[in-house]
């Protein structure tokens, strides 16, 4: 017999459902969060797809099902009629008539999931994330950190950007250095790259404007608050630009567009989590040796680091830039070209600076970024001046030795940003699944 599949139910999202089902009868299926036991009667709080909906069992039993069968972790299909409830979550309570069980736990959960605040350590929550993450306040930070994502895709789409994929296997780091996984490639050596960079400067010489919401990899020996070795990147590239303020000028309208789009898609989350979220104005822009300065001045720091910032400097500045222009973010521009990457372009005015800037946000940098070299002997000289390998790099500077317009780009770490944003304790806690120097699993 030949069945044919055709287009799926069209989604309900039961929470509203419920609320917009006042004095009328409900069927929903969702898990028990937790039971409350009221000697006749038992609240069964079940636990949706986006929220938690009171229900209430009445007598003992239900058709087949006991009262006091009921327990947290069940996956249920609940029917009952639905009344007006302040006390309760949203406003509603169901009153139940049926409780079929579609499916039980084997054995009492391991983490207190009941609870408003479960209180865990990183310790017992990441080995068990897979139920961890079932908790609301769990899930609303990974709702939120989704909500960025796609506010940054819609954004960059309206702004002409075409969305790519680049690979993950490469044949060369796009940064150099040791801070690279290697890996066997059917005997040739190979590894997981670094960031998008190469790849995206190719598509931005064949599409003018891209961006990519991908994973990036970096062998760093990190085990701080701040470093994951696998992490959720948000670049894009664009081509045709006359400095890299355009770039940093595509960025303050993407977080300002970003920031909007979280506050109106995720208001409930945001309540639960108690987050602040800017409102992304005018970003003030200061130059690297001008905050050293500022620091010296204002907070009486001398720097011992002269070419780059430091995790209580990059705090330091936040603070100048909220105190003095109201604002949460602050760009760094034309950091020392010494440590910054190859293809990054210098500053016609002074050789030894590159056009290269961080964005700090609430004491944390969050994105790096710059104008690339888009001419081919300059980038030859530049690979020269640095002992680097010209012909290791031939596959990249095919970009260049063929035309390519002026260009540049940023890339922002998405579980930096969710953390700072709703002002979490560790970059773990903003990565569902966290890749650090001692995990592997789940």
């Amino acid at each position: 017999m030949i069945e044919f599949v055709s287009d799926p139910k069209q989604y309900v999202d039961t929470v509203a459902h419920v609320r917009a089902s006042v004095g009328g009868e409900v069927t929903f299926r969702g898990t028990v969060h937790r039971v409350r036991d009221m000697s006749d009667f038992a609240f069964i709080i079940v636990r949706v797809e986006r929220g938690l909906i009171q229900c209430t069992f009445q007598g003992d039993a239900l058709g087949e099902t006991q009262r006091a069968d009921v327990r947290d972790a069940m996956v249920v299909e609940v029917t009952g009629k639905v009344h007006e409830e302040p006390r309760a979550e949203h406003g509603v309570e169901v009153v139940l008539s049926a409780i079929n069980i579609l499916a039980r736990p084997y054995e009492q959960l391991p983490v207190p999931l009941g609870k408003k605040y479960m209180g865990l350590s990183l310790d017992v929550d990441l080995p068990l994330r897979p139920i961890t993450l079932r908790h609301p306040i769990k899930q609303a930070v990974f709702r939120v950190q989704g909500a960025i994502a796609d506010g940054f895709a819609e954004y960059m789409k309206s702004q002409g950007f075409t969305h790519i994929h680049t690979p993950k296997l490469v044949a060369a780091g796009a940064e150099g250095g040791a801070n690279m996984f290697k890996l066997d490639y059917f005997g040739q050596q190979a590894y997981l790259a670094q960031s998008p960079q190469f790849h995206k400067q190719y598509l931005a010489g064949a599409f003018g404007r891209v961006f990519e919401i991908g994973s990036v990899y970096r062998a760093e020996r990190h085990n701080t608050s701040r470093h994951l070795n696998e992490y959720i990147g948000l670049d894009f590239e664009m081509a045709y630009i006359d400095s890299m303020y355009d770039v940093m000028q595509m960025e303050t309208g993407m977080l300002r567009f970003v920031m909007q789009y979280v506050k109106e898609n995720c208001a409930e989350e945001l309540a639960l989590l108690k987050a602040d979220v800017p409102e992304v104005k005018d970003i003030p822009s200061v130059r690297f040796h001008e905050a050293k300065e500022i620091m010296q001045e204002k907070y009486g720091h001398k720097s011992k680091n002269r070419y780059d910032l430091n995790p209580d400097e990059e705090v330091m500045l936040c603070n100048w830039a909220k105190e003095t222009h109201g604002s949460e973010f602050v760009f760094v521009t034309h950091f020392p070209s010494a440590k910054r990457p190859f293809y990054a372009k210098d500053d016609e005015e002074d050789k030894t600076l590159a056009l290269s800037f961080d964005l700090l946000f609430r004491g944390l940098e969050v994105t790096t970024g710059g104008q690339r070299i888009h001419d081919y002997q300059e980038q030859i000289d530049k690979l020269r001046a640095r002992k680097m390998d010209e012909t290791l790099f031939e596959s990249f500077t095919i970009l260049h030795k063929y035309g390519m317009p002026p260009h540049g780009g940023l890339g922002i770490g998405l579980e930096r940003l969710t953390m700072q944003l709703l002002g979490l304790g560790n970059v773990r806690d903003a990565s569902m699944f966290p890749r650090d120097m001692n995990r592997l699993e789940p």
